[in-house]
């Protein structure tokens, strides 16, 4: 018996690519259906045509799962895929920046191997980003270390479930039992616009029992049957809110984290101060990001937001940093400049001061400049 068994496991494991399964039995009946793989001393078939036993007369349908001693089958025909991949399902779901994060479907339980992957570009303001995010962070995303904008999960609507740090591409294993959410790590949606595609790849749940399916005649009682639940889901799960800053509310005493707002500028590359209009007080957090390129000038060409190749001497206002640079400095109330600081493509600053925010081109000379940069400044809600 066992080299029949070893023999069958050997046919499947070694299969082709074509398209349905069949079961040829010793009786002289075929059952086709999906071989899902041996276990528990059975092997276990979800039917795509109807079955009907010899000995009890039931009829199994379409879809239903029915499992099948060794020595009752005759040889298997595995045709379509291997049986390692008949071990898993795969649901697609589009990710949106939206105000609560995506649901996808899937349940998953403690241990469960979980593989995502993700394609697609979402559009921010002027700011494309894709599942592996930005060069810079957001401190009032979900996940303020993570990458602004990069693929994140979590099991569950509790807030405070760990974040899941996905990507492009991520297998990790579930450390709890829940529903699976997505959302792209940004704390600002309203300018938002595309989608990430993607795929969640579960494997099928051994441990649960599947109670619509029947069992075929000779088989013993065993409440053991991996193959009867699926890992996607149509029952509505709680929304999970998107919940902004590094920390969240334990206690109706515990302050909720603070609002933030966003707004979007244009920065010329003549620009020797172009105003915000941001009145920015000390101790505010403050992220911008910045694209596009500016022409610094016949010798420097066309520069990014970090500029181009710092010189040994320079009369730039940063001379830490390249020409064409984006740079920043706060004017407080009494009309003062502050010194100038460094924003490249991206930066996150708190002011030591009140005052106005300005944004400039790093240069020394900028009558022969063009082109500009796209900046998002994103700031706390002092109103809220």
């Amino acid at each position: 018996m066992k080299k029949i068994v070893l023999a069958i496991v050997f046919a499947l494991m070694a299969a082709s690519f074509a398209a349905a399964d069949t079961v040829y039995l010793r009786d002289g009946r075929a059952v086709r259906g999906t071989v899902l793989g041996y276990i528990g001393g059975r092997f276990a078939v979800r039917l795509t045509e109807r079955y009907e036993t010899t000995e009890r007369r039931q009829t199994n349908e379409v879809g239903e799962i029915v499992f099948f001693r060794p020595r009752e089958i005759d040889r298997i025909e595995i045709d379509g895929r291997s049986l390692e991949e008949a071990r898993y399902r795969t649901r697609r779901v589009e990710v949106t920046l939206a105000p609560n994060w995506v649901d996808s479907g899937v349940d998953v339980r403690r241990g469960d191997r979980v593989q995502v992957s993700a394609s697609g570009t979402i559009v921010a303001g002027r700011t494309r980003i894709t599942p592996d995010g930005l060069r810079t962070t957001d401190p009032y995303a979900p996940s303020p270390r993570s990458a602004e904008g990069v693929l994140i999960g979590a099991i569950s609507n509790d807030a405070n479930a760990p974040v899941i740090e996905i990507g492009s591409n991520r297998e990790f294993v579930a450390d709890r039992d829940g529903r699976l959410y997505l959302t792209p790590n940004r704390s600002s949606y309203t300018d938002a616009r595309g989608a990430f595609d993607v795929q969640v790849r579960t494997e099928l749940d051994f441990r649960q029992r599947n109670t619509t399916a029947r069992r075929t005649g000779d088989e013993e009682t065993d409440d053991y049957d991996p193959f009867g639940t699926s890992v996607e889901s149509s029952n509505p799960a709680p929304a999970r809110r998107r919940v902004q800053g590094s920390r969240v509310p334990q206690t109706s005493d515990d302050p909720p984290p603070p609002a933030t707002l966003e707004k979007i500028i244009v920065v010329p590359g003549t620009s020797r101060g172009t105003d915000t209009g941001l009145e920015l007080r000390a101790g505010d957090q403050v992220t911008i990001t910045a694209t596009g390129t500016v022409v610094a000038g016949q010798r420097a060409g066309s520069v990014t937001p970090d500029g181009g190749r710092v010189g040994v001497i320079s009369a730039y206002p940063v001379p830490s940093v390249g020409v064409g640079a984006l740079i920043g400095y706060i004017r407080t109330a009494d009309g003062q400049a502050g010194t100038p600081f460094v924003i490249g493509s991206g930066n996150s600053f708190t002011p030591e001061t009140d005052g106005r925010l300005f944004l400039l081109i790093n240069d020394d000379n900028y009558r022969d400049n063009s082109g500009s940069f796209n900046v998002r400044i994103v700031y706390m809600d002092r109103e809220m």
